[in-house]
Formats: C-alpha cells, sequence, structure tokens
C-alpha cells in the first residue's frame, strides 16, 4: 500500500503542473495531437511528465503485490492529493466540505488497507489480453477524434476515455508476466499498455484544456477505477482477508466517492484579470 500511496501523491502532484501547463497551451489548432505537442513544451507538462513516470515506476510495484482494486482506489485518491497542493501552490482555497472529503478519502483506503488481500494468483488468458488491446486501440480513436465531439457529453466522453486508458495499463501490468524481450514483444499486453496510456494522456490533457474539467474528472476516476476492479476480481482472482470483504467494499466506495467530492481539482485555477 505505500507504493499505491507513492503513486497518488506522484500523480496528484502532476495533475496541477499539468493543468496549468494544459490551459497555457491555448486552444490552436492540429487537433489533440498538436495540443499534446504544445503542452510538451511547458516546463511544468514536462515536470508533471517526470512525476509521473515516477508514479508508474510506484503504481507497477503496488500492482505486482496487492489486488487491483485497492490500487485503483488509491490512485483515484490521487485527487486528494492534488486537492492539497493546489490549495498550497496555486492559493486554492479548499471548503469545509471539501477538507472532510480529504478525510474520507484517507479513510476509504484505510479500511482497504487493511482488508486487502494478496494481489491474485491467476495469469490471465490470451483472450484478456487481445480485449485490453482492443479496448487501447478505441480509446487511441477516441483521442484522436475528440477534438471533433461536440455537446455537453463531451467532457464526460473524454474523462471515461482516459480514465479507461489508465484502466487498460492497470490490467496490462498484471498480464505481463515475463519482462525477457522476446515475451514482451509477443505479448498483446504490452502493446496494450503503450496504446492505453498514450491515449488516455492525450485525452487528459484535451479534458484539461477544453470544457467541463470537472465532469471530466469525475469520469476519469469512474473509468480507472470500476472496471479494472471488476477485472481483477472476475478474472485474475483478487481476493480480500478472510472475513474482510464487506470492508474492502465499503473502503472502495468511500475512497472513490471522496475523489468525485474532490473532482473539480482536475481543473486549473482560472485566473481574473486585473481589476475584476
Amino acid at each position: 500500500m505505500v507504493c499505491a500511496l507513492g503513486a497518488a501523491v506522484c500523480f496528484g502532484t502532476a495533475t496541477v503542473l499539468q493543468a496549468v501547463a494544459a490551459r497555457e497551451a491555448g486552444t490552436g489548432g492540429g487537433g489533440e495531437a498538436a495540443l499534446l505537442l504544445r503542452a510538451l513544451r511547458q516546463w511544468r507538462y514536462i515536470a508533471g511528465l517526470a512525476l509521473d513516470g515516477l508514479g508508474f515506476l510506484f503504481q507497477i510495484a503496488a500492482l505486482r503485490s496487492l489486488p487491483i482494486y485497492a490500487v485503483s482506489a488509491a490512485l483515484a485518491a490521487s485527487l486528494a492529493v492534488t486537492a492539497v497542493v493546489a490549495a498550497r501552490l496555486l492559493r486554492v482555497r479548499l471548503s469545509g466540505t471539501e477538507w472532510g472529503a480529504v478525510a474520507v478519502v484517507c479513510a476509504g483506503l484505510g479500511m482497504l488497507g487493511l482488508a486487502s488481500g494478496p494481489e491474485g494468483s491467476q495469469d490471465g488468458s490470451d483472450a484478456l489480453r487481445y480485449v485490453m488491446l482492443a479496448v487501447a486501440i478505441g480509446m487511441l480513436l477516441l483521442a484522436l477524434a475528440g477534438g471533433r465531439l461536440s455537446g455537453p457529453g463531451r467532457a464526460l466522453a473524454l474523462g471515461l476515455g482516459a480514465g479507461f486508458g489508465f484502466g487498460v495499463v492497470e490490467v496490462s501490468v498484471r498480464l505481463i508476466d515475463s519482462l525477457a524481450p522476446l515475451d514482451l514483444l509477443a505479448n498483446p499486453a504490452t502493446y496494450a499498455l503503450l496504446l492505453g496510456g498514450g491515449a488516455a494522456f492525450m485525452l487528459l490533457t484535451s479534458a484539461l484544456q477544453r470544457g467541463s474539467v470537472t465532469t471530466a474528472t469525475a469520469g476519469m476516476v469512474i473509468g480507472e477505477t470500476i472496471g479494472p476492479a471488476a477485472v481483477g476480481v472476475v478474472w485474475l482472482g483478487d481476493r480480500t482477508r478472510e472475513g474482510l470483504t464487506w470492508l474492502a467494499v465499503l473502503g472502495f466506495a468511500v475512497a472513490v466517492a471522496g475523489a468525485l467530492a474532490l473532482a473539480r481539482f482536475g481543473e486549473a485555477p482560472v485566473e481574473e484579470p486585473p481589476g475584476a
């Protein structure tokens, strides 16, 4: 759980840096890939990517020892870290309710830590690996078409897509059972991980820069928690400690609910013009 919390700290801090950088990148043209390239010219976005890389290493370590549902909830709880960092670095004021939500997230993670058993012993079938690859390709197509989407459902679609992309990464890590170069090249989960991660970053960058980011962030939290947790329990054998299934379910629900309450912190604060 220490590694999962370390990943949450890295991802939560990176969100603040990337949200500001995405807004500074401007709208411009050229679609979602061009937006990502403009964001990459911002030092805050690069710093955020470095933290994301460190967080990913923590995430891999956590997924090798914990069930996916516990890691998913911890990663969703990175929004609590985002809220605290935004309050300190960006002078964003948290209400009493939001501080309460941070406490709720911590309580949920505490319950998960007590109830989580070891990771599942099942390796996953080849069919599941190809399903993850198909989902990753679908999210990549959504990312490339994101600039053409319109309407009130756009932010939710982008957020869910980013969440599904990150969820593919979580599951794919568990489906990679050998790090030998030839085994990696022959494993569909390797390509699912790369495509899913790339698509998730493109979708998240678009969501942070356009539309209702609060809605998009809430969609991302749902996409990266519920789906991967279900895959872990149904297909990979993730279980809880004996007699503590109820505590794990309660902790998962509490942590995700607290994260959703903090969804607005996926959005960079908008500076008011001088004299406003």
